[in-house]
């Protein structure tokens, strides 16, 4: 008697993810809705931008990569490269300089500091010698339309608008691991981004394409506040917030070029990604476990194994994830081929949740072949022999 309520019961909790998917469809098509209201660009607001890119390493694609914000239809910008005088990348610069002499391109040496995270000193260093007060600062992965500034730039026009950011697809993916990370940033990722978006409003920004002013920096200090924590990213969009500015997903969509070699090290980033959220939003963490569509959908089936309870728990599921990842990524993203990688979402799914679990046995994270605890939201170097390789 006492086993079957609790196995009824755990027929209820198992049901839980469905209603996740159903606010992720929703979110997915109201999104969808005010995306086709904004497209129009406002061509009569151009003011100037500073597009710019801390680099660091030779990106795969580079040449291309940069090359797209040198071809963009806006009057004025410019494009502004902070860079090690000894980087792999500083020929592809100088290449870039030839190649395009009428469109403004700057390089700065170094980020002239020692932090944790060099990345975001040299962001410091780049927003206080930008010559514009709108920023675009974007991976050196990242590939753009020429229409890109001119559409991203116009919501700017609101003096109230401090950030902005946009969803971002792989340019192409020729191994299974590509195609893996590709279809769980559709089908994952992405659906937990519109499902914040649509219950609380945009108060991130995702690192491919970050859009902000010198007014929002300044508000919360600078780049410098940020020198020693994670996701630096996601605090360009929580700060506007923070003072009162507006913050927005837009609807453009950015192209990555995927760069993971093997599965293991999509695997070490992902783990990287849930831990560090683990530490900024521990009970939203901890929530992901009405979440997980797929192993709650075998538990049903596990204390109630018969036909109806299989088709129900297992087929809503893959309708479910199917419908989401189709409204994101088709209808939203207008990506090509996607139905090919659709077989891969069970397995990321199984992934994603042990990925997950591992997360809270992490008591450090590995950035840049260097280990480091989370304490309070800093970066602290695990070994004090790292502190020279982290500034490095």
């Amino acid at each position: 008697m006492f086993l079957g309520a609790i196995l009824d019961i755990l027929l209820i909790v198992a049901a839980t993810p469905f209603v996740y998917y159903l606010l992720a469809l929703y979110s997915s098509v109201r999104f969808l809705q005010e995306s086709g209201q904004s497209q129009t660009s406002d061509t009569g607001f151009t003011p100037g931008v500073s597009c710019l890119k801390p680099i660091k390493g030779l990106d795969i694609e580079a040449y291309e990569n940069y090359a797209s914000f040198c071809r963009q239809d806006y009057p004025e910008y410019e494009v502004v490269f902070c860079v090690d005088p000894d980087d792999a990348a500083l020929a592809i610069l100088e290449k870039l300089i030839r190649d395009f002499p009428n469109c403004r391109i700057r390089l700065i040496f170094g980020s002239g500091r020692d932090a944790v995270n060099d990345k975001v000193a040299r962001l410091e260093r780049l927003t206080k010698e930008a010559k514009y007060d709108v920023f675009v600062i974007t991976d050196g992965d990242v590939r753009v339309r020429p229409d890109y500034l001119r559409t991203v730039v116009a919501p700017f026009r609101d003096p109230n608008l401090g950030a902005a950011t946009c969803l971002y697809k792989s340019t192409r993916e020729t191994t299974l691991t590509q195609a893996l990370q590709s279809i769980s940033m559709t089908s994952d990722f992405f659906a937990g981004i519109l499902v914040a978006w649509c219950l609380d409003g945009v108060k991130f920004t995702l690192s491919q394409s970050i859009l902000t002013t010198r007014r929002n920096i300044e508000g919360f200090g600078g780049y410098k506040v940020l020198e020693n924590r994670p996701a630096d990213d996601l605090y360009i969009g929580r700060f506007a917030s923070e003072q009162g500015l507006k913050t927005k997903l837009l609807p453009y969509v950015v192209e990555s070029v995927a760069d993971f070699h093997s599965l293991r090290e999509l695997l070490i980033k992902r783990v990287r990604w849930m831990t560090v959220m683990r530490h900024m939003r521990p009970w939203g963490h901890l929530g992901l476990l009405f979440t997980w569509g797929l192993p709650w959908a075998l538990a049903a089936v596990a204390a109630h194994p018969t036909a109806l309870v299989a088709m129900g728990y297992l087929g809503g599921y893959l309708l479910c994830r199917i419908l989401v990842t189709w409204m994101i990524g088709i209808r939203a993203m207008k990506q090509v081929g996607i139905w090919k990688r659709i077989p891969l979402i069970p397995l990321w799914d199984l992934m994603a949740f042990c990925i997950w679990i591992v997360s809270f046995t992490q008591r450090t994270i590995r950035w840049r072949g260097v280990d480091y605890f989370l304490r309070q939201g800093q970066l602290s170097p695990a070994a004090r022999s790292a502190v020279p390789d982290a500034s490095r």
